[in-house]
């Protein structure tokens, strides 16, 4: 039987660029992960993938994967962009290279053996996954500055 697994994602940047934190929560039946960390000038869009990427790669076996964010880029990014990408070498359509590559081809690594599917939830609207991601991107970026 395939694991079924919960994941609210979430990026955070003090400055655009800036630093950054991102955080994902996880949650597998009554069992429940918490992951963050952060990067010097970085941009909110890195975090958001990076959380993603993160969390998706903690998965040690195929898992059934609902995944909530609330950022669209990611979302669309996956959904609508990514296989238009892969087949013009990753370019966009006016053959441009696509921005933050790398991340999007370990993201495209990550989802590999795992049954995804996407959800957008609004930030910051009390959901309560949101909001836990949100919190551990933060608590990401606190980690770097040294605060915690």
């Amino acid at each position: 039987m395939t694991r079924k697994v919960v994941i609210y994602t979430d990026g955070a940047c003090k400055g655009n660029p800036g630093i950054g934190g991102w955080g994902a929560w996880m949650r597998a039946g009554a069992h429940e992960q918490s992951l963050c960390g952060g990067e010097h000038d970085t941009t909110n869009n890195r975090m958001e993938l990076t959380a993603t990427i993160k969390a998706l790669e903690t998965l040690k076996v195929p898992c059934q994967v609902d995944l909530y964010t609330d950022s669209v880029y990611v979302r669309d990014g996956v959904t609508k962009w990514m296989s238009n990408w892969k087949r013009n070498n990753w370019r966009t359509a006016s053959k441009q290279l696509v921005k933050n590559k790398d991340l999007w081809q370990a993201l495209d690594q990550a989802i590999g053996q795992h049954d995804v599917h996407w959800h957008w939830v609004k930030g910051h609207s009390g959901n309560e996954g949101n909001e836990r991601a949100d919190q551990l991107a933060n608590e990401g970026i606190e980690r770097l500055r040294g605060s915690i």
